[in-house]
């Protein structure tokens, strides 16, 4: 059975970077007819907020991206300890007590010599008596996983074919000297125990991988498939990391992004395949296709997001944006006419406010000094509202007549006067959606 998980830390807001993961994996688990599990990563009590996680679930919830389950690490401690055990009687798992700055000097002083900064195993030739001395002067060790040094390889589902000498990397710390179980342990433990078959993150994991595979094996389980797709950066080539604290899911939405707007642009964006905007989950999922990505840096630019959402807006009937029409103001009468006037001139949703204000509340009319007494003239010839979709054609040509202006010099000034814009919905339409009689 498919089974895929998206593992976030409850420790900030998910950013757009995240996105791209839970994404792909949930795709995957709803092609493969299978389950998503939305694992929490909360084994840093100090870092761990439950505000976090509400604001996880609320925007993975917003996206549409449903979990079939919920797992928290923080609840399985007992298993990771159990796993610990079992590695430690195998012989995998050994204490060390390197402090961060030995650890530093150790690292440059292997970089001088022109070697990889590659933990030395020193703690394996400690007796019994010198942990017990180093225990008693600094306390309890953190715990490394003794890789075998031989090659790992696995056929990356985006990477292609992958091999990683394990004697090139340092033996990995799963437990730190404070107890607290680190992600490599647990994300290997969870995987074995929930069944998941497919594991796709960022390429920045590769290495991790390597040793996450061994870890697999010495505790029996099944190895799932991998597949690591490319870092995102910013439209011109730049480091998006900087950026992802402005770019969180909840700015984008706070911004009018729509979800669809979103998930189409993600599920495309460096493939092979062109952006296409869909309009439902089951398109995105029929359409996904994990091979077709690439390894090269991907450029995201948040501007893109807007075109789409305006397209994806233009395709919705009212009933779709009812209930936002409705806290606006607009009267019910009114509503499905003021939808379909606004909604081929919005961006986003929050556009419709500033529509609704001009339609309630009139315009700041926008005058050129040389119309300011053929406006006047014009104004005095138009009655008081309400007015209906006959009342552009008879008002100008009223004016028309009054004053012998026609064509652009007509009816230009008069949009501007009454919109306040240059550009917009066709007159005709726009004013059975007056609420006053404009004024200079």
């Amino acid at each position: 059975m498919t089974t895929t998980r998206f593992a976030p830390s409850p420790t900030g807001y998910l950013h757009i970077g995240n996105l791209r993961t839970a994404l792909f994996n949930y795709l995957i688990a709803r092609k493969g007819q299978g389950s998503f599990i939305l694992r929490i990563d909360d084994t840093d009590a100090e870092r761990s907020k439950p505000e976090y996680e509400e604001a996880i679930k609320e925007d993975l919830n917003w996206l549409g991206l449903h979990w079939d389950r919920l797992e928290r690490q923080s609840t399985r401690l007992d298993r990771y300890e159990a796993a610990a055990d079992q590695l430690r009687a195998a012989g995998r798992l050994y204490e060390c007590f390197e402090t961060p700055t030995e650890l530093d000097l150790k690292r440059k002083k292997q970089l001088n010599m022109g070697r990889p900064p590659v933990y030395d195993r020193s703690a394996l030739a400690l007796s019994d008596a010198e942990r017990d001395r180093l225990r008693a002067e600094r306390g309890p060790g953190h715990w490394r996983f003794k890789l075998d040094q031989e090659r790992i390889e696995w056929d990356d589902g985006i990477l292609g074919p992958l091999s990683i000498d394990a004697a090139s990397v340092s033996d990995p710390v799963l437990i730190r000297g404070d107890g607290q179980f680190l992600y490599t342990l647990a994300s290997v433990c969870d995987d074995i125990d929930h069944g998941i078959s497919d594991v796709v993150r960022g390429s920045d994991h590769v290495t991790n991988t390597a040793t996450q595979i061994q870890i697999i094996r010495a505790l029996g389980g099944k190895v799932p498939r991998f597949a690591h797709h490319s870092l995102l950066t910013g439209p011109q080539g730049e480091a998006l990391s900087k950026r992802l604290g402005t770019l969180s899911l909840r700015d984008l939405r706070a911004r009018g992004v729509e979800p669809m707007a979103l998930l189409s642009l993600m599920a495309r964006l460096g493939s092979s395949d062109p952006v296409e905007l869909r309009r439902s989950m089951e398109e995105l999922v029929e359409g996904f296709d994990i091979s077709r990505f690439g390894a090269a840096p991907t450029r995201f630019d948040e501007q893109d997001l807007f075109p789409l959402t305006a397209r994806y807006l233009q395709s919705l009937p009212l009933s779709s944006v009812a209930d936002r029409v409705r806290a606006l103001g607009v009267p019910d009468d009114l509503a499905e006419h003021f939808w379909n006037v606004v909604r081929d001139n919005i961006t986003t949703l929050n556009d419709m406010d500033e529509w609704w204000a001009l339609f309630r509340d009139g315009a700041q009319a926008l005058v050129d000094e040389e119309d300011r007494d053929f406006v006047e003239q014009a104004f005095a010839l138009l009655p008081d509202p309400p007015y209906d979709e006959t009342t552009w054609a008879s008002w100008t040509a009223a004016v028309k007549e009054k004053t012998g202006r026609k064509g652009r010099g007509l009816f230009m000034p008069l949009r501007k006067a009454v919109t306040g814009r240059e550009r917009g919905p066709e007159m005709a339409d726009v004013m059975p959606l007056l609420q006053k009689k404009p004024t200079l």
